[in-house]
């Protein structure tokens, strides 16, 4: 635990001390050839980026430390963040703190981090009761802590959200972890809704009716991007059912409402919003993490 927390920070520090971010000067008369400005933006990312991964570092240890006791059965999410906890749970087994913890996947990502962390598990099956899963979070509703899952396209294309989702709401409580940019009031972007393959266009279009204005219906491509209709190649599950992206261009001022009117749409199997009555935000934000319960200030 010691090592991977002393190497990222090691990393921060070495990244700021060699790649300082230079503050902008104006009217430099240099000659070309000693002028850097492009080198000096990147070093401004690296160091951005390093510090990033310590901040989501701390809060998946945080997460870990504060929610995981021995003896639970455990929820293993997707995602950055998700796959610092896991390597973090698993040197706590290691070491011995944690002990006789059940371990389950909710995708071969997941089952993939947990291998590498030397942590046994088994993939979710329904019915599974959880004691407590941690998973990403694309992005948080402030107050309610609704949450929007399967933004992001898998290496293998299969979408994995609904597996994720079904296993989250069974666990007695559910921590989302992610930055501080990604709790907001008025939710933007974009959030997957699976529908059935039959009239998937008449789904799309009443979609895209019941928004209208507000958001944009494209289907998912299984690779790269192929418009408003998925292109020859669109993303079809092992059950036969295509992903359509909901893209808001306003702010969505409830998901909880978006939600509600989605699951009465037929043809609509599951979409990526997650609400949930005992669920808690681990908010990483430059060198602070918070832990925000639904309806709660913040937990000391």
């Amino acid at each position: 635990m010691e090592m991977m927390e002393a190497m990222a920070r090691a990393s921060v520090a070495s990244s700021a001390q060699l790649r300082p971010c230079p503050s902008p000067r104006r009217n430099r008369c240099l000659p070309s050839s000693v002028r850097r400005p492009r080198r000096r933006g990147v070093a401004c990312s690296a160091s951005a980026a390093d510090a990033d991964v310590v901040d989501l570092f701390d809060a998946a240890k945080l997460t870990v430390d504060k929610f995981v006791k021995s003896g639970m059965v455990v929820g293993l999410g997707s995602g950055p963040a998700s796959a610092l906890a896991v390597q973090y749970l698993g040197t706590r087994l290691r070491r011995g703190s944690l002990t006789d913890i059940v371990a389950v996947t909710s995708s071969v990502l997941s089952a993939s981090e947990a291998d590498m962390a030397g942590i046994r598990a088994s993939s979710y099956q329904e019915g599974t009761q959880i004691d407590f899963a941690f998973t990403d979070a694309e992005v948080i509703e402030e107050g309610t802590l609704a949450a929007v899952i399967g933004q992001r396209k898998t290496e293998s294309g299969e979408p994995s959200f609904m597996v994720e989702k079904t296993m989250v709401k069974s666990a007695d409580k559910l921590a989302f972890i992610t930055g501080n940019d990604k709790y907001l009031t008025g939710v933007e972007g974009s959030f997957p809704v699976l529908v059935k393959s039959g009239n998937w266009i008449d789904t799309a279009e009443e979609i895209d009716d019941l928004f209208l204005g507000d958001a944009e219906v494209w289907r998912r491509p299984s690779f790269g991007t192929a418009g408003p209709l998925g292109g020859d190649h669109p993303l079809v599950t092992k059950e036969g059912h295509h992903v359509l992206d909901v893209i808001f261009t306003t702010p969505i001022p409830d998901l909880g409402q978006v939600a509600e009117k989605l699951e009465k749409i037929a043809g609509v199997v599951d979409h990526g919003i997650i609400c949930s009555n005992q669920s808690y935000a681990v908010i990483a934000s430059k060198g602070e993490v918070q832990v925000i319960e639904e309806k709660s200030p913040v937990i000391p």
